[in-house]
């Protein structure tokens, strides 16, 4: 039994450390494409072609790599991905060379394949380290850990890719701050993939017994469409909320590249809550930990800017977080029903809001994304055979392609009719994953 917990603790560590890396790479893509919007001169609609080359990856690999991954097994196909995450990395100093936006996009769909590969690999290799009911809680805490290097990776744009960019005296110039920090991602994962390569991790089956096929699960087909418009939501408000800061607020991009780092921390916030309000942990060491995640978003809130008042105030939008989240009595359906009618409402009082209260308003958003994506994968793969995970889990990431096209769409509506007016595109993926919680993830 001891033997066994080890082995599931280092899967989870390993586990941990894979998430924390490609929420790195996702969400400093996402945060240049306002840089490229203004390097080549691009309007919103080109901008967002950022994120459509990034999760249009998904479209086109995830359900092959659960099929790769099911011959291959979780380790190697790990390992692949990171491989293809570093040539990607790898290609940002050529294409900044050359000055090319297609050859960015090229970059960016490399290291994107590498990321489908690590994300169709974790998810289901967390769900299977355990027991199922306890599953939206470690994924949740992983979950967690990918929000750590989303709240930082912004902040690491804004100093060395906006703040060296506002210096240049042509687009070459800027194009130059681009490649340096990816160059270091490229070492970084060659170095992971060695490590991970010569390490002994449990190994989870990828062969079993499969009952019927994926597509006859009805709350598995309804779930990819979840993350379908739970991932298109998050991306497009991010960037969205970007450009809205800058235009609504009169802020520096770098500024509010900095800002959008917040949006990201509510999400890490609002995941170590569902780490353990989702899971078997005693109800006493829940206060414990609640307290603990308060202190956290008061030094998150802090840190951004410097300023007491943005960390008690993110403090305390922690504190609604957590009361919203016991509304979900700890299930993960009502959760996440839950996070998702606040998260619309929240967008709607963006859309009339100004000054102070539409920026905090507008993070806020962040903690609400918090429990979506974990939720609704182990909503969507719930009652599975461990030998149909990789298949349903490649079906599900195929999906994250909505990270592409709401985004893009969202930048169409901004140019035709303003940007606040984009909003309107997430407030109704909200209702849709309202939608699944309450009726769509109920087994039939």
């Amino acid at each position: 039994m001891t033997e066994q917990k080890n082995t599931q603790a280092a899967g989870m560590a390993f586990m941990g450390m894979i998430f924390f890396l490609f929420g790195f790479v996702t969400t400093f893509n996402i945060t240049l494409a306002d840089k490229f919007k203004a390097v080549f001169e691009l309007s919103n609609f080109q901008a967002q072609l950022v994120n459509g080359a990034f999760f249009f990856t998904y479209f086109l690999l995830s359900f092959a790599c659960g099929s790769i991954i099911k011959k291959i097994g979780y380790k190697a196909g790990v390992i692949f991905g990171l491989i293809l995450v570093a040539v990607g990395s790898f290609l940002f100093y050529p294409a900044a060379k050359v000055l090319s936006f297609p050859f960015f996009l090229f970059a960016i769909f490399v290291m994107a394949s590498g990321v489908v590969f690590l994300q169709v690999a974790a998810n289901p290799y967390v769900t299977a380290l355990g027991p199922s009911e306890t599953a939206s809680g470690r994924l949740n805490l992983t979950q967690a850990l990918n929000s750590i290097a989303t709240y930082l990776a912004p902040l690491i744009a804004s100093v060395f890719v906006f703040k060296a960019a506002s210096n240049a005296l042509t687009p070459a110039d800027a194009a130059k701050s681009v490649p340096t920090p990816f160059l270091i991602i490229g070492i970084i994962v060659l170095i992971i993939a060695v490590v991970i390569y010569f390490l002994k991790l449990p190994v989870i089956p990828t062969q079993g017994e499969e009952k019927k096929s994926v597509w006859k699960y009805p709350h598995v087909i309804l779930g990819a469409v979840g993350i379908f418009f739970y991932v298109g939501a998050e991306v497009g408000t991010a960037a969205m909320l970007q450009r809205y800061f800058q235009e609504a607020l009169h802020m520096l991009r770098s500024d509010a590249a900095k800002m959008i780092a917040l949006y990201w921390g509510g999400a890490m916030v609002g995941r170590f809550y569902g780490s353990f309000m989702l899971s078997n942990v005693e109800k006493s060491k829940k206060y414990i930990y609640a307290a603990l995640v308060v202190a956290l978003a008061l030094f998150v809130g802090w840190f951004v800017r410097r300023q007491i008042t943005d960390g008690l105030i993110f403090a305390g939008i922690a504190v609604i977080n957590y009361l919203a989240i016991q509304l979900g009595r700890g299930k993960a359906a009502r959760s996440l029903a839950v996070f998702g009618i606040i998260a619309a409402l929240l967008l709607f009082v963006v859309m009339g809001l100004n000054g102070s209260w539409l920026l905090w308003a507008g993070l806020s958003v962040g903690f609400f994304n918090s429990i979506m994506f974990p939720n609704i994968f182990a909503l969507g793969v719930d009652g599975l055979d461990k030998g149909e995970l990789s298949m349903a889990s490649g079906l599900i990431n195929t999906l994250i392609v909505g990270g592409a096209i709401v985004p893009v769409l969202m930048g169409l509506i901004a140019d035709g009719m303003g940007v606040k007016f984009a909003f309107i595109l997430p407030i109704i993926c909200y209702l849709y994953i309202v939608f699944f919680a309450l009726v769509g993830s109920k087994h039939k």
